[in-house]
């Protein structure tokens, strides 16, 4: 079944449990699933899922987001000046600012013709074509959320690639855009909620639909969401799809393939179609696209939240809350979602909420368990997608694994009985040659021992 192919699966939501998936689960409930309850004393988003991966893999830092520094002088390539939004701008000295994952960045000092000075934003990706659709996309999406909240994100100039290539000749891509001078990471929860939700909500879709005219880049992973889609459950499915499938070849695990499977076939429509469906409308929303502590700063000029590195696209505003789930993010703290709940009210059908926050967390811990050095994310998924089957398709799930438990175990037997049979030939032979050895010193030993009939009578005629 293609992503796009999505089977209308609906129901209510049966009781969440822990444990293996091939013990039996409880029974449905026959209301629908619980609203999560969320008292004051509570730390993070939700505790009813976190999974036991988490909980121990992951802590809230309670010490401040390191602020980016400027080290030592970067060098400015020409495209870049020549990319710069008043010609005649002169570079008067550039210095490297903050890290980067995948590139290089850098604060550019410039002298405007007037004289004046002017600060900014240089962001370099030497991946080749991976690079360019990075930068490109970050671009297009800053241009679209400039739009609609100038103030919001730095004002993107331009992107283009540079005249000069690295040692390996491999294209080197820029993005250029305004500086802003990053304070406090992430912004405070009032602040940010209500910037993000202002967004949310006054964005329009240039179709109607859900999408992006390009494709843009979480992390090195380019998004599917370059089509414009009437469902968002289309689009999300496409979207989470495509990273599951980058993660397979790299996990290699059968376990992973079955929950991804019926997450995509059984889960998304379950918790994704309601929000279109007995009258409801869902408005495509421009989001961010990857909300976390370190993309998400207050401006120490104006004291106003702001955001960056997006990799937007018009999907459910939900979505950029699922990345705030994770107890590793400061944004997973009770007062981000809770302010942004009373600047958005949550979606119908409420009681999904929770469960829709866990699926939106899976392509953004799916890219982590994919790029991120030393990721720890790869039982955490798991983890994820098996509650979210335990919950929605229990009979499946138990059917899928004990199927596979079942075929590992005939391959496991097939495997040994081959070897315990070529054992056997050896130890057949090995014993065949020793009882002739035996059978060989046995007459030898026989034949010195024996008296032959001619010593007899020699001996008798002797006495």
């Amino acid at each position: 079944m293609s992503h796009a192919e999505i089977p209308e699966i609906l129901g209510n939501i049966p009781n969440v449990r822990s444990g293996d998936g091939l013990e039996p689960v409880e029974t449905t409930p026959a209301g629908p699933f619980p609203v999560t309850e969320i008292s004051e004393i509570q730390e993070s988003i939700s505790k009813i899922r976190i999974g036991d991966a988490q909980r121990e893999l992951e802590t809230t830092p309670s010490d401040p987001f390191p602020r980016p520094q400027t080290t030592g002088a970067y060098t400015v390539d020409s495209s870049v000046i020549a990319a710069f939004p008043i010609p005649g701008t002169k570079v008067l000295h550039a210095l490297s600012y903050g890290e980067s994952l995948w590139g290089k960045t850098a604060k550019i000092i410039a002298q405007l013709p007037s004289g004046e000075t002017e600060n900014y934003f240089l962001k370099v990706v030497t991946l080749g074509e991976t690079g360019r659709h990075m930068c490109e996309g970050e671009f297009e999406s800053l241009n679209a959320i400039y739009a609609v909240s100038p103030g919001f994100v730095p004002k993107p100039y331009a992107w283009g690639k540079y005249d000069t290539t690295t040692t390996e000749n491999e294209d080197i891509y820029f993005l250029l855009a305004e500086f802003r001078d990053v304070g406090e990471q992430p912004a405070d929860p009032v602040n940010l909620a209500a910037r993000l939700a202002d967004m949310h909500q006054r964005s329009i879709s240039p179709t109607g639909k859900f999408g992006f005219h390009i494709s843009t880049c979480h992390a090195k992973i380019a998004q599917a969401v370059n089509t414009w889609e009437d469902s968002w459950c289309t689009l999300y499915s496409n979207h989470l799809g495509h990273v599951m499938d980058l993660a397979k070849p790299i996990l290699q695990w059968p376990e992973f393939d079955i929950v991804c499977k019926l997450t995509l076939e059984k889960v998304v429509p379950r918790l994704l179609l309601p929000l279109q469906s007995d009258g409801r409308v869902l408005k495509p929303s421009l989001i961010h696209g990857d909300c976390w502590d370190g993309n998400t700063a207050t401006d120490m000029k104006t004291g106003e939240a702001f955001v960056f590195d997006v990799c937007s696209f018009y999907g459910h505003n939900e979505y950029d809350t699922g990345n705030w789930r994770a107890p590793r993010h400061r944004l997973s703290k009770l007062a981000y979602i809770k302010n942004y709940k009373k600047c958005y009210p949550v979606s119908e059908p409420e009681e999904d909420w929770d469960a829709r926050n866990l699926l939106y967390s899976l392509t953004f811990n799916i890219g982590n368990t994919i790029y991120i050095p030393g990721s720890s994310q790869r039982q955490v998924v798991y983890d994820d997608m098996t509650t979210l089957c335990e919950m929605f398709c229990p009979d499946d799930l138990k059917q899928e694994l004990t199927a596979l438990r079942i075929s590992q175990n005939k391959a496991s037997h097939l495997a040994n009985s081959v070897d315990f049979a070529g054992r056997d030939v050896e130890e057949v032979e090995e014993e065949e040659e020793e009882e002739e050895e035996e059978e060989e010193e046995e007459e030898e030993t026989e034949g010195k021992s024996r008296i032959k009939p001619e010593q007899v009578r020699v001996q008798v005629e002797a006495v």
